[in-house]
């Protein structure tokens, strides 16, 4: 039997091979399928790390025609799901979930997106995400008006006594995902978070019930083209891993490193290995990064920056692990006495961090260690209750250790975990030994149901041990220059929530 390739007439003309060109022309369409797999496999596995239920799928939706218009006429909304057609504006729960996530993916979002974008997820000129988080908790300090939870900031105009208890929304997000031409993504979250708003006030003045442009960037990036990817605009400086196990509440190394600032930023992404780096804006910015321009925190120079590399490794059939290492130019913690948020500092206090995971069936494990190369000059103050002492400066660290098991499975869906438990213990430490400011601990033990793969419904139990606000940390506002810092207050929180996304 004999197989004959047709070829167009000009290539015939032109003397080529027929069974030759029939090869290369296969070869081209092998390794054009090859590409878009291997897209969807990085997209796959970016999303695994948190155990959920895939068999929740997006929803399509088509906007009515008005009366006596065309139905032509009329842009429709349709979701992103595989094999559905592209329209105008769009919902992909999944990526919604992931994109406005708190707890995982914190500062690798725009990798995330692009990642998506690969895997013919965003296939919408525009994709509409919105989320929302509400809790039901009670609280117990052993000293009054003191509790060290950082899920919501811990002053005495929040927190009365040594009990509360709330019932509460947390947090609310809208976000649009643009694709403004191919390889140009544009990205803008709206974000109402009167727990932890920087407003002053009780939980229910209006300074703290603003609504803010969280993160926003326009992206050039293809990876199907190109691993290399460009951004600029409001983002998460990509600075350690400070991702968490537990379902709601972040870890300690997230409080104290994860910075939010304008900038920036570029990216190199290609199998395992991801290399990131961004030009950070100069003086305090939203989070956890500070370089002084010219002796003030006045942001008019791009005189700050990050680093970060990190490559994942797939463990045949048992998992991946992904080890990485960055390093932060100026962090925050390079003011003098006292500590006061967004105050100019006199020099640079850079910071280096080094993180893992790994996702060994349904055991999802991470560890993270993060420090300040210099001592922080804000932390060597007299002790107030002997004045012949003085604490000595210390070196800023934060480390992180935890696991989180997933179980459980959904009658169509044998391959993605329902339910899971989480225990993870964090240590923040930025004083001298015996000073009320050295340390403040945090243990968290989490169970979650994802009756979707867009819904959590969440409990977790907290002990907070120690009392270290930064505002103020060593003192400054109270008689005398005393600090509110303690080492003997301590707070449990019994904590139930629903985050959902869409």
């Amino acid at each position: 039997m004999i197989t004959v390739l047709a070829l167009p007439a000009s290539a015939q003309d032109a003397g080529v091979d027929p069974v030759m060109s029939g090869i290369m022309e296969r070869l081209d369409r092998l390794e054009a399928e090859n590409a878009r797999l291997r897209a969807e496999v990085d997209f796959m596995r970016d999303t695994q790390a948190r155990p959920v239920p895939a068999s929740a799928q997006p929803h399509a939706a088509v906007v009515s025609a008005p009366h006596g218009a065309s139905a032509a006429s009329v842009p429709t909304i349709a979701s992103g799901g595989d094999g559905e057609t592209a329209g105008l504006v769009g919902f992909d729960s999944e990526y919604g979930y992931a994109i406005l996530d708190h707890a995982e993916r914190t500062n690798t979002k725009p990798l995330y997106q692009l990642r998506a974008v690969s895997a013919g997820k965003l296939r919408n000129r525009v994709t509409l995400s919105g989320g929302a988080t509400v809790l039901a908790n009670y609280q117990h300090s052993n000293v009054d008006d003191t509790f060290g939870y950082l899920m919501r900031h811990p002053t005495g105009a929040n927190q009365n006594g040594k009990h509360v208890s709330e019932a509460v929304i947390h947090s609310a997000q809208l976000a649009v995902t643009a694709q403004l031409t191919d390889g140009v993504t544009a990205f803008s979250e709206l974000l109402y978070d009167p727990q932890q708003s920087f407003g002053g006030g009780t939980l229910t003045a209006l300074s703290r019930n603003q609504i803010q442009l969280r993160r926003g960037w326009i992206m050039l990036g293809d990876l199907d083209r190109t691993p290399f990817y460009f951004l600029i605009g409001k983002m998460d400086v990509p600075f350690g891993l400070n991702d968490t196990v537990s379902p709601f509440t972040n870890s300690t190394n997230w409080h104290a490193f994860a910075g939010l600032a304008y900038g920036a930023a570029a990216g190199y992404a290609d199998g395992g290995l991801s290399l990131r780096a961004m030009a950070v804006q100069g003086g305090a910015q939203f989070r956890a990064a500070n370089a002084p321009v010219n002796g003030t925190s006045i942001p008019s120079r791009l005189n700050n920056f990050a680093v970060d590399g990190s490559y994942e490794a797939q463990l045949g059939d048992l998992g991946s692990a992904r080890i990485g290492a960055s390093y932060l130019h100026g962090s925050a913690y390079c003011q003098d006495y006292p500590v006061v948020h967004f105050n100019p500092c006199q020099a640079r206090n850079p910071a280096w961090a080094a993180y893992g995971t790994a996702q060994i069936g349904g055991l999802t494990l991470l560890g993270e260690f993060a420090r300040t190369t210099d001592e922080w000059a804000g932390t060597k103050v007299p002790d107030p209750t002997n004045p012949l002492s003085v604490f000595d400066a210390v070196h800023v660290t934060s480390m992180t250790v935890g696991g989180r098991y997933g179980f459980g499975t959904e009658a169509d869906d044998a391959a993605q975990p329902e339910f899971a438990v989480s225990a993870e213990f964090s240590r923040f430490t930025a004083g001298d030994d015996g000073a009320p400011w050295e340390a403040q601990s945090q243990l968290v033990a989490g169970l979650s149901w994802f009756p979707a793969s867009n819904v959590n419904l969440f409990g977790e139990y907290v002990r907070a041990e120690g009392f270290v606000p930064l505002n103020f940390l060593s003192g400054g506002n109270l008689p005398g220059g005393a600090t509110w810092s303690r080492q003997d207050a301590n707070t449990n929180v019994f904590l139930l929530g629903i985050q959902g996304a869409f």
